[in-house]
């Protein structure tokens, strides 16, 4: 155990610069995620394969740094190789975003919503992670301070097997909406930017096609529950403002641009909020940004 605390208190501390409200909580570790990780532990041994778990949740809910405590804690205590990827590193690269806005609508110029990933990559990559002949990969990463992809040199290199994927990610696990629910416009944005319906249409008809394909291949699902959909702007602000800090590249959004950017993704996350009980954890956080409780289902 002394171990795994050099390690979690080693990563929290990074995460401090601007007042990350995971930092200093080793309670919380042993009140939450380690019950958490039990779960997901007894789960794949159960299943005896690799295993994908999902965890999805809000904008700046800290899907990141749980999906990053999660591999400590598995492979420290159960020495379980685990490989964590982000939806976020699938985003299409700008140039093919700024086709998309041209051929299909001008919203796609904005990456988020499901029909700004490649899901072809995406979907081919988890297959390979799942394979029972594992052949070594390249992931792909995003730099969201230039909106674009990386060079491949700079890829995640998977060179062994995993047992456990942590598949992390706003809106991995959505499902579509009827027609009628599409109809009537939830923001700004829809109503002044999308008043064909066009490019929700297509985010919709993505859900229901090539996203419902990779969801597919999730084994265990975890939801992180947000007090409401105000605290996802917030939150998301907080990220921004340390993607600046940390990034060399200091184009980062302004509040304004957050507001608006948060628009993109509201009917889908808060669709999510609504409809999160067919997930297997629920990690319900304050509104400190604290994880209040968890629900474990079988």
């Amino acid at each position: 155990m002394s171990v795994l605390k050099n390690k979690y208190l080693k990563f929290i501390k990074k995460q401090e610069t601007l007042g990350d409200n995971f930092k200093d909580k080793w309670g919380q570790l042993n009140d939450y995620l380690l019950p958490v990780c039990f779960e997901i532990f007894k789960f794949q041994k159960s299943k005896k394969k690799t295993v994908v778990i999902s965890l999805s949740g809000g904008q700046g809910a800290g899907k990141s740094t749980l999906a990053k405590i999660f591999q400590i804690i598995l492979s420290t205590i159960y020495k379980l190789k685990v490989v964590n990827i982000s939806i976020d590193d699938f985003y299409k690269t700008l140039n093919e975003r700024k086709k998309m806005s041209k051929f299909t609508h001008p919203l796609f110029m904005t990456r988020g919503v499901p029909g700004t990933h490649d899901s072809k990559i995406l979907f081919k990559i988890i297959k390979r992670l799942k394979n029972k002949k594992f052949k070594k990969l390249m992931i792909p990463k995003f730099d969201k301070s230039k909106d674009d992809r990386f060079k491949v040199n700079f890829w995640q290199k998977i060179t062994k097997k995993p047992d456990i994927v942590i598949f992390e990610g706003w809106c991995v696990g959505a499902k579509p909406q009827s027609k009628k629910n599409l109809m009537k416009s939830i923001n700004l944005l829809e109503k002044k930017e999308d008043k064909k319906l066009t490019w929700r249409k297509k985010v919709n008809n993505e859900l229901k096609t090539n996203y419902k394909k990779i969801f597919k291949l999730i084994d265990y699902k975890i939801y992180i529950k947000v007090p409401s959909f105000k605290y996802v702007f917030k939150w998301r602000l907080l990220q921004e403002k340390k993607l600046g800090f940390k990034s060399k590249n200091k184009s980062i959004m302004k509040t304004s641009e957050v507001k608006r950017f948060i628009m993109f993704y509201e009917r889908i996350t808060k669709r999510m909020m609504k409809n999160f009980k067919d997930n297997n954890i629920i990690i319900s956080l304050s509104k400190n940004h604290k994880i209040k409780s968890i629900n474990i289902y079988d």
